[in-house]
């Protein structure tokens, strides 16, 4: 079976019969050659293109040992931290140590650095210091440029200057890879690798002329000065992320400038068809086998991916700086030849459990107009309300659904990667919303209102609440109408700018309304790159520099997030402190309203 893998050895090495790779992929996550990892899709298209790839997951970088397992690449290394940020994969929002890794064998953590990215590229270079060393993946992208950075609490430099790497990718990269090995193999120089769409790159010197239409940025030493200039320079950023209408940004330090070419096209559908085709094992490396295996492949070996990219717009979430708001999507026969052959695999039991991507009910772009004038940089299409030229539209999608749920051998098809409620319910035509409760549900829907406030999920990026409980009448309706014993589990965020005490309260109130407890709570977790973290670095809302509440301490952070489970026992002292604090003590006492006995 290992043959099927790309080489993780010099044994590998010596028996494909090469001398060395031309790209080795160092990777903070182990060696998984599915297309819901980076690695996979990477390492398999540059193979695609006849280049020879060898892969080093979670190296030991206490030492160069292991980054010179494989030898000197002939190329370059190729370093990303994984697929989720290293320090969101080591911590909790309350910057505790995680104890489980789903990324690593076993799901057992410690195989990784914090900051993988950097410590990765400059073990790499210790190694071999005249091999290029490129970053790319999750980690690299959201940290391009300057950002803040939760866990140091403190504005960090582009991740390109503090890995002293050669050449950043970010994005998806599939268009960038290629081109850039494919000008490495032709002999130019990393250095003079400063063309490329959705690269950045470092320069002693700039030529206006040379980079055409470009803006200059605030430098990294105005931006520790004055938080009011880290907030415009993120809203630069924030609307630059369009291949159609996004120019070059120029990031001035105080010895280098960093330079943002503008993003990569998207993948037309026969593309990206072409990407899921690649001959990816769809596993993990047997060599992690006698270790548990890999955790995180059971999320995604029995799902398919139907699109990526997502215009909803969410201010806490990083994919419009990383896969942008245009979506892309493969075709349905593309997609139905996937699940043909998984039904074919031995351990399939009937059961597709995903059929989506970012969000799974977006299968095209939002407006037309976005093919030759690109996504709006200065309006949303969902929230606070629909664009006027947003196309709603679950045509397609159905069909999809239709046909897989019609394959022989399965018995149900499920949606878990999320639907967004609000483009649902703009749907005039019901027949999606009734087909997703009759057959694409296994008892409960996760959908995500995040909060009732109108000021919050205005600051969330989110429509009103009023969008929510139309969406759960008419859930509730079609599940009546077919005799669905069905319900919805609803995501909330605690602690997210704009959320102060009260607003925690009249959530906790919302929540026993209407009779339900969470399991899980999500506490606003500010990670690079989104418009919320911004907030809550700056105090500031970036869109208009009007001052947003910002709840900073840990412990009104765990107040906020224990009043929504009032009925834990373990919160009981925080929920009162809580009321207390706010005023509301007529929630403490014996009335059917009160979220604490007393």
């Amino acid at each position: 079976m290992s043959q099927k893998f790309l080489p993780v050895s010099k044994k590998d090495l010596e028996n494909r019969g090469w001398s060395r790779p031309d790209f080795i992929i160092i990777s903070g996550d182990a060696y998984v050659d599915h297309p819901s990892f980076g690695v996979a899709i990477v390492s398999r298209l540059l193979e695609a293109h006849g280049f020879r790839v060898g892969i080093i997951a979670q190296p030991d970088w206490r030492n160069t040992d292991d980054f010179k397992k494989l030898g000197r690449p002939a190329l370059a290394f190729l370093v990303t931290g994984g697929n989720i940020d290293s320090m969101v994969n080591h911590y909790t929002a309350a910057r505790k140590r995680r104890k489980k890794d789903a990324y690593s064998p076993g799901g057992k953590a410690g195989f990784r650095p914090d900051r993988a990215g950097i410590v990765y590229a400059q073990k790499a270079k210790e190694a071999y210091s005249k091999v290029p060393v490129i970053l790319g993946g999750l980690e690299a992208s959201l940290r391009r440029l300057a950002h803040y950075d939760y866990w140091d609490d403190r504005l960090r430099r582009s991740l390109l200057l503090d890995a002293r790497a050669d050449l950043l990718i970010y994005g998806m990269a599939e268009r960038q890879i290629v081109e850039v090995a494919e000008a490495l193999k032709n002999g130019i120089n990393i250095k003079h690798i400063t063309f490329i769409r959705g690269t950045v790159y470092k320069a002693q010197q700039i030529d206006p002329d040379a980079l055409g239409e470009a803006e200059m940025l605030p430098s990294y030493d105005e931006l520790l000065s004055s938080k009011e200039r880290f907030a415009a320079s993120f809203m630069q950023k924030y609307r630059n992320t369009d291949a159609v209408n996004a120019v070059t940004l120029v990031e001035p330090y105080r010895h280098a400038y960093v330079v943002q070419n503008p993003p990569a096209v998207p993948l037309s559908t026969e593309e990206l068809d072409s990407v899921y085709r690649l001959p990816f094992t769809k596993t993990y490396h047997p060599m992690y086998e006698q270790k548990g295996g890999v955790p995180a492949i059971s999320e995604v070996k029995h799902s398919l991916v139907s699109s990526r990219g997502c215009f909803g717009g969410c201010h806490f979430c990083a994919l419009h700086f990383h896969q942008g708001r245009v979506v892309q999507s493969r075709s349905i026969p593309a997609i139905v030849e996937e699940a043909e052959k998984l039904v074919e695999s031995p351990d399939f039991k009937g059961y597709i459990h995903d059929v989506g991507g970012p969000t799974a009910n977006f299968r095209h772009r939002s407006c037309r107009r976005q093919v030759d004038k690109g996504v709006c940089p200065h309006r949303k299409c969902l929230a606070p309300k629909p664009c006027p030229n947003l196309e709603v539209d679950h045509t397609e999608y159905l069909q999809l659904l239709r046909k897989l749920r019609n394959l022989p051998g399965v018995k149900k098809v499920f949606i878990r990667s999320g639907i967004r409620y609000d483009y649902l319910i703009y749907d005039e035509n019901r027949q999606f919303f009734e087909e997703l409760c009759k057959y694409h549900i296994s008892g409960q829907l996760k959908v995500a209102p995040e909060h009732v406030v109108p000021e919050v999920l205005e600051k969330m990026g989110q429509p009103g609440p009023e969008v929510y409980a139309r969406f759960t009448r008419e859930f509730t309706a079609i599940n009546n109408k077919h005799g669905l014993n069905q319900y919805l589990v609803p995501y909330l965020i605690s602690g997210h700018p704009g959320s102060d005490l009260q607003a925690a309260i009249q959530l906790a109130e919302h929540l026993r309304d209407i009779g339900h407890t969470p399991k899980q709570v999500q506490d606003f977790y500010p990670t690079p790159g989104t418009m919320s973290t911004c907030m809550y670095y700056t105090g500031l809302d970036p869109r208009n520099m009007e001052p947003v509440y910002v709840p900073r301490t840990q412990h009104e952070k765990a107040m906020q997030r224990a009043l929504l489970q009032y009925k834990n026992p373990k919160n009981r002292h925080l929920v009162l402190e809580a009321l207390k604090k706010a005023g509301r003590e007529d929630l403490i006492g014996r009335g059917e309203k009160c979220l604490i006995k007393h």
